[in-house]
């Protein structure tokens, strides 16, 4: 039989068939039983010749299977690139499964309990009611080195991720990999070293936009992997403040035109807006005429991220705050690179990074226990109708108009007592 682990479904990306997340089994062998016999006997042959598949083992996986007629090009890229891949910081792919009968294509993966999208609301719901959470000091510190470290990999053999968020940072938990991020969902990875033709002409709007670079948002077409690095920045500042930096609430324009004007707007009201002088290729802008017709200079005046920072008690001469600056930086030539940020004075104040994030110390967050079945998603949107009608939508994630990226049921954490654990310095 199928233990099947959890269920969850991903918000449907423009233009590209649905994503259906499925978590399965402590025995990857199960896997054949749930496609045609014509794929049945050579599944099963081949996790015959890999031991790391045994019927005895405990470990679990995440099966993620693409749905829609044939395979589309987001699939096939992410396929090709995450086989050559290898990083301890970069979900590692171990299986593709092909079901004739039907047509699916299915990815295994290893898996992972946490991701940063349910640790920081974690923490913005705990922040919100005052109460306090047990983490290692280095914690945010080992998070960011950690995506920093994968994403210079990436860089390095010449791929662009082009959708980094809190929700596709993965942590894994109990295991010989404790601790460890993971950055996953290569659907929009992209080679940079030759394209035939510009980036933007064959994707002209990546990246989820509250983490959208401001020349992507300007409609620059010839990007570059600085557009990950603002994406950095923006989930570092989300981590020390438990916020989205730029959150705007207006939904994303399912359109080919990748000027956002509330986007814009929202990056002047933290950031101020741009200087000629320091970021002198801002008038290139495929998009510069219009920003100049919507935006006033002066109306932005009075804004910068130190100030905005400031309200969030991250002191302008902190490390952290330093670094912060150079990874939002407007000017993508200017910008950090992920070798540069590595190097930075924060990494090397104490408390130093760890290699487990939560440094040896009891997991504070649920572990997500995923919805099974479509009747059980009924169900669960029945309750939460209700409890949303009885409790007038509090809910954390609405509050901030954070789209549910997953549909998903907690279980509350095993919690124990140490005299080891120290009080939750979050921001360091």
């Amino acid at each position: 039989m199928l233990t099947w682990i959890m269920i969850l479904k991903l918000k449907q990306h423009q233009n590209e068939p649905k994503l259906k997340i499925f978590l399965i089994m402590k025995d990857a062998r199960s896997v054949g039983e749930r496609m045609g016999t014509s794929t049945r006997q050579k599944r099963k042959k081949e996790l015959k010749l890999n031991g790391s598949f045994g019927p005895k083992s405990s470990q679990e996986y995440a099966l993620k299977q693409i749905e829609g007629t044939g395979i589309s090009m987001s699939a096939c890229r992410e396929i090709a690139l995450l086989r050559e891949l290898k990083h301890p910081n970069v979900i590692s792919l171990q299986r593709v499964f092909l079901s004739h009968t039907d047509r699916k294509v299915w990815l295994l993966f290893d898996y992972a309990e946490h991701d940063l999208w349910h640790i920081i609301k974690f923490h913005r719901s705990a922040k919100a009611n005052k109460k306090q959470v047990n983490v290692p000091k280095n914690m945010v510190k080992s998070l960011l080195y950690q995506i920093l470290d994968g994403i210079h990999y990436l860089h390095a053999n010449w791929v662009l991720h082009r959708d980094l968020k809190p929700a596709n940072i993965l942590v894994m938990g109990e295991g010989p990999d404790r601790g460890r991020v993971k950055i996953a969902d290569m659907g929009f990875a992209r080679l940079f070293n030759s394209p035939l033709k510009p980036l933007a002409d064959l994707d002209p709007v990546v990246v989820t936009f509250w983490y959208r670079a401001p020349e992507l948002l300007l409609g620059a077409r010839h990007y570059t992997k600085a557009i990950d690095i603002w994406a950095i920045g923006c989930i570092f500042a989300e981590l020390l403040t438990s916020e989205p930096i730029f959150h705007c609430r207006q939904e994303d324009i399912k359109t080919s035109n990748p000027y956002h004007h509330d986007q814009l707007d929202r990056i002047f009201n933290v950031m101020g807006f741009p200087q000629e002088k320091d970021w002198e290729d801002i008038r290139k802008m495929p998009e510069h005429q219009q920003l100049m017709k919507d935006f006033k200079r002066s109306a932005y005046i009075n804004c910068n991220l130190m100030k905005y920072m400031e309200k969030h008690k991250v002191k302008a001469d902190s490390k952290a705050f330093q670094l912060l600056q150079k990874l939002l930086t407007m000017d993508p030539t200017k910008r950090i690179t992920s070798e540069q940020a590595m190097r930075d004075p924060y990494f090397l104040e104490e408390p130093l990074p760890s290699v487990d994030v939560f440094d040896g110390m009891p997991i504070p967050y649920p572990k997500r226990e995923f919805i099974s079945d479509d009747d059980n998603e009924d169900k669960a949107d029945t309750g939460a109708s209700k409890q949303q009608t009885a409790g007038g939508g509090n809910d954390q994630s609405s509050a901030h108009n954070q789209p549910p990226a997953k549909r998903v049921r907690v279980m509350a954490p095993t919690t124990t007592s140490s005299s080891s654990m120290v009080s939750g310095d979050y921001q360091n």
